[in-house]
């Protein structure tokens, strides 16, 4: 015969096994869904992922975290791809902002305005397009300041602008050429400001780009 404890200890027990019985099923399915997701990236199938709803974005973030640096700029790729505002997104990918693999920097400065609106994204591409020690690495924030911002409201463009033109006085004339050719792609303007001009020619063009962004704020407000 059983002692009363060890009665009491099955009536405990059943109810903890019984729950973990039922909960096995759904673990395995997370994994199981896990493990989809990843080979959906694996192999490109943008579509798919679409498929899945926005619920695919914090699952696709955890799976950053946890990847060596290919495997995230494949991540970063596939966020770009879907062009989804997510916070989960912007947290990872701000992580590589700065990091030296090329491949990964790339994908996530392409990735940021793809995933978010807010203006420290902005700044932070403005920086490394003006500051990275790596004219390739200035080169390609440029582009996606020009093409990738896409979530940003004609508000939130003014500070990008005013980065933009403000890059137009850069001592470096890479700095300064891309700046325009991002303000050009923006805007559909040049207003003659030339790069490799005479610093008097550049400012007077400069003053110009001042003038045009406090009319385009002017008609904002």
């Amino acid at each position: 015969m059983l002692s009363p404890c060890v009665n009491i200890l099955r009536s405990c027990m059943a109810p903890a096994m019984f729950l973990g019985w039922i909960l096995l099923p759904k673990l395995a399915s997370a994994a199981t869904d896990v493990n989809s997701v990843q080979a959906l990236i694996t192999t490109g199938k943008v579509a798919e992922l679409k498929a899945l709803g926005r619920d695919v974005l914090p699952v696709m973030a955890r799976l950053y975290e946890l990847s060596d640096e290919a495997r995230r700029a494949q991540i970063a790729q596939t966020f770009y791809a879907l062009g989804w505002k997510s916070a989960e997104a912007k947290r990872v990918l701000m992580k590589d902002a700065h990091t030296q693999n090329q491949q990964l920097r790339l994908q996530v400065q392409w990735a940021l305005g793809r995933v978010s609106s807010d203006s420290d994204v902005v700044e932070l591409l403005l920086n490394n397009m003006q500051n990275d020690a790596n004219p390739l690495f200035r080169d390609k924030a440029a582009c996606a300041l020009a093409s990738d911002q896409i979530h940003l409201t004609e508000k939130q463009k003014v500070r990008l602008y005013e980065g933009l033109i403000q890059a137009l006085g850069d001592a470096k004339m890479d700095v300064r050429r891309i700046a325009m050719l991002a303000l050009n792609i923006q805007t559909g303007q040049t207003k003659g400001f030339n790069p490799e001009a005479p610093i008097a020619d550049r400012d007077a063009k400069i003053r110009e780009w001042k003038k045009w962004l406090e009319e385009y704020k002017s008609n904002l407000y």
